[in-house]
């Protein structure tokens, strides 16, 4: 291990997220590879006792030490992974043992840094360790977090989140999204990157980056408003106005949109964006379109408009957009 090398320190306990365990490991194990082990971390999982803990996906992982023996090293990084459970309606709830919160609040005071993946940020707040800060989670777990730590400010919508020394990072695959973060805080955004395209992921997504995009959003419950949906992504290059959109449903303009505001929980015309937002997040990662196309195939009208949308909705522009994420087709 290089001289250079900075501890991690990653959570165990039954009930554990799978991922949350072993996608950060893969980010910092390609460090070494990627110096030549000039410089790297050291990981180690941590558990109560060195018997085997059984995760969320039923594999067994086994410790390589315990939390009383972590508890006598410097840690530079605390990893604290999540848990959760569901109800008969599938409403999903995070899990938060005070024994494990204890230890993380031991281990916290032995650390330089402290992030939690996805739900691991119930662990955090119940450790004391967001108190005044800005925090995120998943997204399914973020109501429950604001309202368990009303001292936390939670932020559903972002990937990840840095506030001083805590970061904390949504669920699921933003795991990685942190680890690559966590990377380029340590040693560059040049090895960050490289790392990163060993992984195949685009490179490299911003804390700001929104954790939604238009086709995961929930179905709705009437079929109208499916057929709205899909009549957007359609013809998503057209004026698509309100008066459009009503038109197309055979109602008001008012009527469409308290329709909106019930089943989506936005207006049409916020809709719309969102959609050719992300109609043009994909063209900017996977073509060579110009803006000019872009904006013709999206329906934006203007560049201006373009741009103007993304630093709403993403808190960058189109241009910074694709030097991230460009898929390197090379």
């Amino acid at each position: 291990m290089s001289a250079l090398a900075r501890l991690v320190v990653i959570v165990l306990f039954e009930g554990v997220d799978l991922l949350d365990i072993t996608g950060p490991p893969e980010v910092f194990s390609l460090v070494q590879r990627e110096t030549g082990g000039a410089a790297g971390y050291e990981v180690v999982l941590a558990a109560e006792t060195m018997d085997p803990v059984t995760t969320s996906a039923g594999v067994r992982v086994l410790p390589d030490i315990t939390f009383q023996e972590a508890s006598m090293r410097s840690i530079d990084t605390l990893l604290v992974p999540g848990a959760v459970e569901s109800d008969s309606h599938r409403r999903v709830h995070a899990l938060t043992d005070p024994a494990v919160v204890g230890r993380v609040r031991t281990l916290a005071a032995r650390t330089r840094r402290v992030t939690s993946v996805c739900v691991g940020a119930h662990l955090l707040a119940a450790a004391g360790l967001l108190d005044g800060k800005r925090a995120t989670t998943h997204w399914s777990t973020a109501q429950q977090l604001a309202a368990d730590h009303p001292e936390v400010e939670v932020d559903a919508d972002p990937i990840f989140i840095r506030d001083g020394d805590v970061w904390t990072g949504a669920g699921i695959s933003a795991c990685l999204d942190l680890a690559l973060a966590l990377v380029a805080d340590d040693f560059g955004e040049a090895l960050a990157l490289r790392v990163a395209r060993q992984l195949v992921m685009y490179l490299k997504r911003p804390s700001g980056q929104s954790q939604f995009s238009v086709p995961l959003e929930p179905v709705s419950t009437t079929r109208r408003v499916d057929d709205l949906r899909h009549h957007i992504m359609r013809n998503i290059g057209e004026p698509l106005t309100v008066a459009d959109l009503a038109a197309y449903a055979h109602v008001g303009e008012r009527q469409l949109t308290r329709i909106f505001k019930a089943e989506l929980g936005t207006t049409p015309s916020a809709y719309v964006e969102s959609a050719r937002v992300e109609v043009a997040r994909n063209q900017l990662e996977s073509t060579d379109a110009t803006l000019e196309r872009i904006v013709s195939s999206c329906g934006f009208g203007t560049t201006d408009t373009l741009v103007r949308a993304f630093r709403r909705r993403l808190d960058t522009t189109p241009t910074e957009y694709r030097r991230r994420f460009r898929a390197d087709v090379g």
